[in-house]
């Protein structure tokens, strides 16, 4: 047989081996870590809704996941998450976009002031940036600005003190305020405010824009935690709705698609930045649909389960032991899942999916 450049190539580097004839995951070489995650590393977290099960996962593991706005131990988890605490290492809810996350760095660091700050929500008042966290509202316009510098402190607190920063990246679309170009993470009139087209855009982040907005944060970041990590991911989950204008199955495409070429991009060019598969896992053609609910958008247990395995086993968390076969691979997540009721993807605080109240009635079309 003539020299080739795929002869001395690990198993893991072709199909029929690496997928076809995969015993599980965890054990395929799957992700090959860049750096290490061990239970003295601090880590912060940030994303969309996909990224409060690896805030959990890890926590579980023995890791320092901080988080600078505690709630009291009493507080009970469903109502502290309902006000968006114990999600994320500050209270900033779901960050569905990488410009929304520099945005909130440059609020952090270098004192930007979004358009609209707060937002009327009947006759109460909500923060525009963080629309889902005090679900009743606050009484005045004054009681959300004072809250919100009370929770930029906390956040600096938290960027500053990590060893390494996860972000899963969820979202191309957004809507923007048209004089400042301020992001907003939901649209004006879903939870607070109201649209104005005259004063509002929707806007959709090309590759470009979001590698560019995501390298923006890394260096407001490392200008003051300059050893500072980045593990990045890409959520599984679908799009509730597009306001692009194509079908919701095909905006999802574009916008995964997009997220995966800018975490590439972004990882090719620094060493500090590490890419973990989430997406890859439950959406793998050897997973045969299993890790969708009967909604086809929600991920099951099962698949939370088995991407969670997968990040602990890389890192060599909890003495995570590689499986050997893929029904004990399923036995052990759903066993998994029993055991951290709480990352059941119906738990997650995910206002994203609040978006299908305007979709009308459940009709074929």
């Amino acid at each position: 047989m003539a020299r080739s450049p795929y002869q001395k190539l690990e198993r893991r580097a072709f199909w029929k081996t690496g997928v076809e004839a995969r015993a599980s995951f965890a054990a395929s070489g799957l992700f090959r870590p860049r750096f290490a995650i061990d239970a003295q590393t601090r880590v912060a977290t940030a994303g969309s809704c996909f990224a409060q099960h690896v805030g959990r996962a890890l926590r579980a593991a023995g890791v320092q996941v901080i988080d600078a706005e505690p709630v009291p131990d009493f507080v009970p988890d469903a109502i502290a998450r309902d006000h968006g605490y114990r999600l994320f290492s500050a209270r900033h809810g779901n960050i569905y976009t990488a410009a929304h996350l520099a945005q909130l760095a440059r609020e952090v660091w270098d004192g930007f002031q979004p358009a609209e700050g707060v937002w009327p929500l009947g006759p109460r008042f909500v923060d525009s940036q963080r629309p889902s966290v005090e679900p009743g509202g606050h009484a005045s316009e004054a009681e959300v600005v004072w809250h919100r510098q009370r929770h930029l402190g906390c956040i600096r607190k938290a960027w500053e003190a990590a060893d390494v920063f996860v972000f899963t990246f969820g979202l191309t679309e957004a809507f923007l305020h048209r004089a400042s170009a301020t992001v907003y993470p939901m649209a004006p009139g879903v939870l607070g405010g109201a649209y104005d087209p005259d004063r509002h855009m929707f806007h959709n982040y090309t590759v470009a824009e979001t590698v560019a907005a995501f390298r923006d944060f890394m260096a407001l970041a490392r200008a003051v935690n300059p050893a500072l990590r980045f593990l990045v991911t890409v959520s599984p989950v679908p799009l509730a709705a597009t306001a692009s204008g194509d079908h919701v199955e095909v905006a999802t495409i574009r916008s995964k698609a997009i997220l995966r070429a800018a975490c590439d991009e972004i990882v090719q060019e620094d060493e500090g930045v590490d890419y973990f598969p989430s997406y890859e896992i439950v959406t793998s053609q050897s997973a045969r649909g299993r890790f969708f609910a009967d909604n086809l958008r929600d991920v099951t247990e099962e698949g939370v389960a088995t991407v969670m395995a997968t990040l602990r086993a890389a890192y060599g968390l909890e003495g995570t032991a590689a499986v050997d076969s893929a029904a004990t691979e399923r036995a052990r997540a759903r066993e998994q899942a029993q055991d951290r009721a709480e990352d059941a993807a119906f738990d997650l605080r995910c206002e994203e999916a609040l978006l299908n109240r305007f979709a009308g009635p459940a009709e074929a079309g």
